[in-house]
């Protein structure tokens, strides 16, 4: 006889809490449409992956500019088709290498880049003009943003050859990462401009990847992260509007990025009601004249936070699982996690595999011949109109509090995560949620795995480097730009320019957010419990 399923025997719920009958009908109202037409449920490309495969990514960066420039020559070699950056805790935070509060997380969770000689390191032997880069940074987006500029100049590449997405999304961080640097309002400005530049100089960038994937780390539910980070989405819509922007010069280049969770069919459900709620969203409250305007393109990483450290191989499977979610789902672009993730940076055998996963699902699985094939599936159509409900119940709440910001100050978005994963966690302490490996089917001793682990030598490394690159540079120049910078910051002017100056004349990450947090302040989070 077959193991007993933990839990009432008479309840089954996904991971947002839904009730799940115990056998659907067709539903009553469905907006599908056709695949590449509003409101895009069933996908934005009329042909899907019959015409083009998702963009196949590995988020890597670790140690030095070097140690990561030799992986992703490893990665390009073996079939990735674009690169995805994962900074250092120091350079996330914009401080430099050499400041006190980097000592011991240099290179550690990423690649430490200081300057636009590290960047210049980074990408060796890359050229810019053939690859598609992502760079999940937010509050120095614009710092390491220049820095990617000012190295394509190097590489004799133009602006508009530039292909890629910068993450950027700081309302998120406000939420739930909780990397900033200075409050809300001025890194909206900062946003703005990353925007307008890439609108004016570097058209086939995107200058935000509005994110999901990091309020779903830190504990919401499906609908959760559906609805705080559509709403981000819209606010950075209407901010850019109120700053000067045309709706249609710079909504075609938004993109999304979520995550991919264990609940298979509420993930698929998530990611079609995604893409009608922003295309009906969007619609309604700034018609755009453009169609592209309404379009939701999105990158997906499988779910982190959904890794075990015990029994390490089964990540394999949850990965395979939830990846396979993301293509059923319509994304555009994909990370696959590592089975070691959960224990240390991933090492080269498990980036390996999790990258052939991907392309054993684009390959051999069979789910591109068609586009959206769960698409008219009773189960999963009843999930996204929930899914749906779920999210404009959140908007209406959000619209009454006056928006995201005041959202965001009233410790809204933080309080709903925090009793959602408080939630997740009693499920799972009471076994009404089964984690194999975890809290059922437990093994008395893990076989223990090779994992990488980065030198305290690299620290050390970088830091010599970095005085040394401080010590040679022309300081009368440096000053200049740093000072116009300043003043650009102070007259609330068009900042870009002033940062991609202050990048030539070999100013550091540390150096520019200085002047952020000197002219603007920083932010405190209100605490509620």
């Amino acid at each position: 006889m077959g193991k007993k399923r933990s839990g009432s025997k008479n309840s089954f719920t996904n991971l947002s809490g839904t009730e799940i009958d115990l056998l659907y009908s067709e539903p009553s109202k469905r907006l599908l449409g056709k695949p590449g037409k509003y409101p895009y449920t069933r996908g934005v490309y009329p042909s899907m992956y019959r015409g083009q495969l998702w963009t196949m990514r590995q988020f890597s960066g670790f140690g030095s500019a070097k140690d990561t420039n030799t992986r992703f020559h490893y990665l390009l070699k073996n079939g990735q088709t674009g690169l995805s950056v994962a900074f250092d805790m120091p350079t996330l935070m914009g401080y430099d290498s050499d400041d006190p509060k980097s000592l011991g997380e240099v290179g550690k969770c990423g690649v430490a880049i200081d300057s636009v000689e590290d960047m210049a390191g980074l990408f060796d032997k890359i050229p810019l003009d053939q690859v598609s880069t992502s760079m999940t940074i937010n509050g120095p987006a614009i710092v390491l943003f220049a820095m990617y500029l000012s190295v394509a100049e190097r590489q004799g590449i133009q602006f508009k050859a530039l292909r890629g997405t910068l993450q950027n999304d700081i309302l998120k961080e406000y939420i739930a990462q909780k990397e900033w640097i200075v409050p809300p309002a001025p890194s909206l400005s900062l946003i703005n401009d990353t925007v307008r530049f890439c609108v004016e100089e570097a058209p086939l960038f995107h200058p935000i990847s509005i994110s999901g994937y990091h309020i779903r780390e830190a504990g919401s539910t499906a609908i959760q992260e559906l609805a705080f980070t559509l709403y981000d989405g819209l606010t950075y819509v209407e901010n850019a509007i109120q700053s000067g922007l045309n709706v249609d010069d710079f909504a075609p280049r938004l993109s999304f990025f979520f995550n991919a969770h264990n609940d298979f069919f509420e993930e698929i459900a998530k990611y079609r009601a995604a893409r009608r709620i922003w295309a009906t969203e969007m619609k309604k409250r700034f018609h755009p004249k453009n169609p592209k305007s309404l379009l939701m393109r999105f990158h997906t990483q499988t779910a982190g936070c959904s890794l075990t450290a015990q029994q390490p191989y089964n990540n394999i499977t949850r990965v395979t699982l939830q990846a396979l979610a993301a293509v059923l789902g319509g994304t555009q672009s994909l990370h696959t996690n590592s089975m070691d993730e959960t224990l240390a940076l991933p090492s080269e055998d498990a980036v390996s595999i999790a990258l052939r996963t991907q392309q054993v699902i684009a390959h051999e699985s069979g789910v591109t011949n068609t586009v959206d094939p769960l698409g008219g599936s009773y189960y999963v159509e009843s999930m996204t109109d929930l899914m749906e409900a779920g999210v404009k119940k959140y908007f209406k709440r959000l619209d009454t509090m006056g928006g995201m910001v005041s959202a965001i100050e009233k410790s809204f978005p933080q309080s709903e995560i925090h009793r959602a994963a408080v939630c997740y966690q009693q499920e799972i302490d009471r076994k009404e949620r089964i984690i194999v490996g975890v809290n059922d089917y437990i093994e008395k001793e893990d076989k223990a795995l090779e994992t990488l682990k980065v030198s305290e030598s690299v620290e050390r490394s970088q830091i010599r480097r970095l005085k040394k690159f401080k010590k040679n540079r022309d300081a009368k120049k440096l000053k200049r730009a740093l000072a116009r910078l300043s003043k650009g910051a102070k007259a609330q002017a068009y900042l870009m320019p002033l940062v991609l100056e202050a990048v030539r004349a070999n100013a550091t990450v540390g150096e520019i957010t200085a002047i952020f947090k000197n002219v603007f302040g920083t932010y405190q989070e209100k605490t509620v419990f």
